[in-house]
């Protein structure tokens, strides 16, 4: 294979791999939605491999960090809204972070079924110490993007976002 054959990003090739098995398919659409994909495993796996000395999944950090900007105590059920895990895994990781003495529960004064679940102060220094750390590793992410471009970059992703969670799908 030719130095050019080979040239290009994971996506590009996956598109001349389509294009020789499947001419007959459009694969156009991956040009963008398998880089977002490919683009966010990338990112969660480089996450992962920085929060593993902390003896944090990026889920847990997911929770911590929702619970970290949330202003307050968080039901569970929010928690799962805004991090998108699934219930049973947020249960999951809410006994790990709370064995661990980063979140505790607090009852729900309105409904004595439900709880809350907010950091602790442990919870918070953590946070505070990875989250600068998390925010870095974007940076260079986009490292070679001009303000302008990242401006751009951002709005056509935010309108790719909004279809994707549109309801029914």
């Amino acid at each position: 294979m030719s130095a050019e054959a080979g040239a290009g990003d994971f996506v590009d090739r996956a598109r001349r791999g389509w294009a020789q098995a499947r001419p007959d398919l459009d694969v156009a659409s991956i040009e963008v939605v398998g880089r977002i994909a490919r683009i966010g495993a990338l990112a969660n796996h480089r996450t992962e491999r920085h929060l593993a000395p902390e003896g944090l999944t990026r889920a847990e950090f997911d929770v911590l960090c929702t619970l970290a900007r949330s202003g307050g105590p968080l039901r569970a059920s929010e928690v799962t809204a805004a991090t998108m895990l699934s219930g049973a895994s947020t249960t999951k990781n809410a006994d790990r972070l709370a064995k661990r003495g980063l979140i505790e529960r607090l009852p729900w004064e309105r409904d004595g079924r439900v709880v809350l679940m907010r950091l602790t102060a442990r919870g918070e220094e953590l946070v505070d110490q990875e989250f600068p750390r998390f925010l870095e590793r974007d940076r260079e992410m986009l490292a070679g993007l001009t303000l302008s471009e990242r401006e751009q970059l951002a709005a056509l992703l935010r309108k790719i976002a909004l279809n994707a969670e549109r309801p029914g799908d």
